[in-house]
């Protein structure tokens, strides 16, 4: 791992975006069901899932530093008619930065967005995981 020792503690906070793509009779049907498939509340689900995810980062990502995250959300919606876009917002005060986090806790709730659908079509495309925005030590990225 990087050493931190020197770094100063600072507010830091990072955004990162997953996307999933839906057939259209898929997102149709979603819609109509409220956001609920056979497995149950679909949204509530990734959020639980993309928030443990962001808690257990350094266990899955072997040079990541274990963190005391202070804040942790998520925006879920649709994107047009069939893009779902999922949003993970983390916070910290800390020495290291927290962009491993966002990331793993985005893509972790798309992964389960996935789980929770695939009885409705296997044809849903995770199509992209990225950082928006990152903030507070040395580099700031996106807004």
């Amino acid at each position: 791992m990087v050493d931190v020792a020197g770094k100063a503690v600072t507010d830091r906070s990072a955004s990162a975006a997953a996307e999933l793509r839906f057939p259209s009779g898929v997102a149709e049907a979603l819609r109509a069901q409220g956001m609920r498939s056979g497995k149950g509340a679909v949204l509530d689900t990734a959020i639980v899932a993309g928030t443990q995810a962001v808690k257990n980062t350094a266990q899955l990502i072997p040079f990541c530093h274990p963190l005391a995250i202070e804040g942790c959300a998520f925006e879920i919606g649709w994107c047009g008619d069939d893009v779902l876009r999922i949003v993970c917002t983390v916070r910290i005060t800390g020495k290291t930065g927290v962009e491993m986090e966002a990331l793993t806790g985005a893509g972790v709730a798309a992964l389960t967005v996935y789980d929770m659908c695939k009885a409705l079509s296997h044809d849903i495309v995770i199509a992209e995981i990225r950082l928006l925005a990152k903030r507070g030590g040395k580099r700031t990225v996106g807004a």
